[in-house]
């Protein structure tokens, strides 16, 4: 097969397959819409008719257009058409503010932004001193736009003239098309950062292609007829847009969630076969099913007790490891899936699961052994914006848990002797970054090696384990070094924790800024005596409650006894407010920025530090 260029030629490959009439994705406005499916031969109309439009609009081989949207339909139809003109999709996230956008506008130099929502509408309106290459604003559908805009196009209409003219630009867009080659650059994936400023990826249709190839080469048994995949991480993160791009080459239908808030809902209507998420998703899962059980009867609780631990013997002892199953094992395990494990799976939307790809920030490996006991195959990988994602993931068998699996065949990995260093060599790895040859070149080798800028080790079997982002790694004043990442993720599996931050650069011990789950603190409020307000009193006002803290600090010291002393949160602030995105304190990825979360809690970091009682 060849695999040259394989997103431009998509749409004719798979309507020359005959899948003109097959589904290749649904998306819907609301949770309480139904969903709207797109065929192959729709979807290739839009395209054309798209590309026709931008052709017309004077859009070139290398040119960017950016996309400010959250997920829809109209972004893929976006970048398909930007690739039969060899131009350059450039993906924004919805979350980003006007400044923000206008700084990769600018950078990239984007001649079109097609803006998903009123709120993207309206923050692109705020745009100023773009550079003169700029054309204009197409917003899409559901966007009415204000009296006064004279340069903005509705997508409808954009569309419309692309349609009307389709026929006088068909010869000169197909002229283009073919003569795309694999160095084409496919996208710009602008990295979020947790410090500076952003860095577009540059990623070509060869990174692509062979991302294809050696996700062919790892996953089998994918079935056109019968698979889905839900989209619901941003389009604009190289995680899920690459396995979208993977779906589509696969005839996998894709169902688009717009609002990551739905998800729940949206599990539960598509049962999807695959779906991209993060960590954080799985652990409130978690945390939703063991406060059920703890409101289930003694009976309840004994018989899950015990299904799971078949459940443990079985897939994570024999499965895992690709052993046959001793048959009296298999038989007690069917009895408890079929009566308690896929009640469950149907619940939360998964039973039809074969597997849910997990990356972006360690899992904890009690919620990974947990959902793997239930029978879910939470596939655990690592990748990033600079490798097309996909670095390694979990082989069928044999993976470790803990791990993020072994290198996808066609990648190599190696560790840095002296920094620890996790490196990658690949034909998937980016050209560089966009504009910034001083960065590109600190970001490779002398021997054009990538450096991933995380910490790991490889262990005998081929299983990467990574620590942390080395330039997270908290030494303290003792000279201990600890790994933030793994810590604060085993915090946050406790379902009364929602987010953590751990302080202790240059500290004698470790500390933890905390933002707790007010509602599992609330409903645990119920049960104790004299707390007949717990349903009337505020959240800050029931964090600041002596006996809160307490309750915290004791869970956690129940979590930390797998740890090395000097690792231990010895001291907690409770925060009220979650960290944010708009406070600058996350990344676009949900990442934290620990020097402004420093910054913002100084006053409640040094106080845990002047305590007297804190040793």
């Amino acid at each position: 097969m060849d695999y040259q260029n394989i997103l431009t030629g998509l749409l004719s490959r798979k309507i020359g397959e005959g899948k003109s009439d097959d589904i290749v994705f649904a998306d819907r406005k609301s949770v309480s819409d139904k969903w709207n499916e797109v065929s192959w031969k729709d979807f290739a109309g839009r395209v054309e008719a798209l590309a026709s439009a931008l052709y017309a609009k004077g859009i070139t081989a290398g040119q960017c257009v950016a996309v400010y949207s959250p997920n829809r339909a109209e972004a893929l139809v976006v970048d398909f058409a930007a690739y039969r003109l060899r131009a350059v999709p450039v993906s924004i996230y919805s979350t980003s503010s006007p400044d923000q956008v206008a700084y990769v506008v600018n950078d990239c130099r984007a001649a079109i932004l097609f803006c998903g929502g009123r709120e993207q509408y309206d923050n692109a309106r705020r745009l100023h001193s773009l550079h003169e290459g700029f054309m204009c604003i197409v917003a899409m559908d559901d966007v009415v736009i204000d009296s006064d805009d004279k340069t903005t196009v509705m997508f409808s209409d954009f569309i419309e003239s692309g349609s009307i003219a389709l026929e006088e630009n068909r010869k000169s867009v197909e002229a283009i098309m073919a003569a795309a080659v694999p160095e084409d650059i496919a996208t710009l994936i602008y990295t979020s950062g947790t410090t500076g400023e952003p860095k577009g990826a540059v990623l070509t249709h060869h990174c692509f292609d062979e991302a294809i190839r050696f996700h062919d080469r790892r996953f089998k048994g994918f079935n056109p007829k019968l698979d889905t995949s839900l989209c619901f991480l941003p389009l604009s993160h190289i995680f899920e847009k690459a396995w979208t791009y993977y779906c589509l080459h696969c005839g996998t239908r894709v169902y688009i969630n717009r609002d990551p808030k739905d998800v729940a809902k949206a599990v539960k209507d598509v049962s999807p076969t695959f779906m991209c998420s993060v960590p954080r998703f799985w652990e409130k899962a978690y945390d939703a099913i063991r406060e059920k059980l703890e409101n289930a009867s003694v009976v309840k609780r004994m018989a899950f007790r015990a299904a799971m631990s078949v459940g443990r013997s079985r897939n994570l002892h024999y499965i895992r490891l690709g052993l046959p199953v001793p048959r009296l094992l298999e038989m007690s395990y069917r009895i408890c899936d079929r009566n308690i494990f896929r009640p469950i799976r149907r619940a939360m939307g998964v039973d039809r699961g074969k597997m849910f790809p997990t990356a972006g920030a360690p899992i904890g490996d009690t919620v990974n052994e947990f959902f793997h006991a239930l029978g879910v195959n939470v596939l655990v990988g690592y990748g990033l914006s600079e490798t097309t994602a996909t670095v390694s993931c979990y082989p069928s068998a044999g993976y470790r848990i803990g791990s993020v699996g072994t290198a996808l065949d066609g990648i190599d990995v190696r560790i840095d002797p002296e920094t620890l260093e996790v490196q990658v060599k690949a034909p998937t790895v980016m050209r560089g970054y966009w504009n910034k040859p001083e960065e590109t070149d600190a970001a490779f080798t002398h021997d054009g090696w990538f450096r991933t800028g995380d910490a790991g080790r490889i262990d005998d079997e081929g299983n990467l384990w990574i620590t942390d982002r080395i330039k997270d790694l908290i030494k303290t004043s003792n000279g201990k070094y600890i790994a933030p990442q793994a810590l604060e993720s085993l915090l946050t599996e406790d379902r009364f924790i929602e987010q953590a931050a751990v302080i202790g650069e240059g500290r004698k011990f470790v500390t933890a800024l905390i933002v707790p789950s007010v509602e599992a603190i609330r409903r645990y409020a119920r049960t104790r005596r004299g707390m007949r307000q717990a349903d009337t009193i505020s959240s800050e006002a029931l964090l600041n409650l002596p006996w809160v803290k307490e309750y915290i600090m004791k869970r956690i010291s129940r979590i930390q006894y797998r740890l090395a002393r000097y690792e231990w949160v010895k001291r907690i602030t409770l925060l009220s407010q979650q960290f944010t995105m708009d406070s600058g304190e996350l990344t676009n990825t949900l990442k934290l920025r620990r020097p402004v979360i420093n910054d913002h809690y100084k006053k409640e970091i040094d106080e845990m530090y002047d305590d007297p009682s804190a040793k």
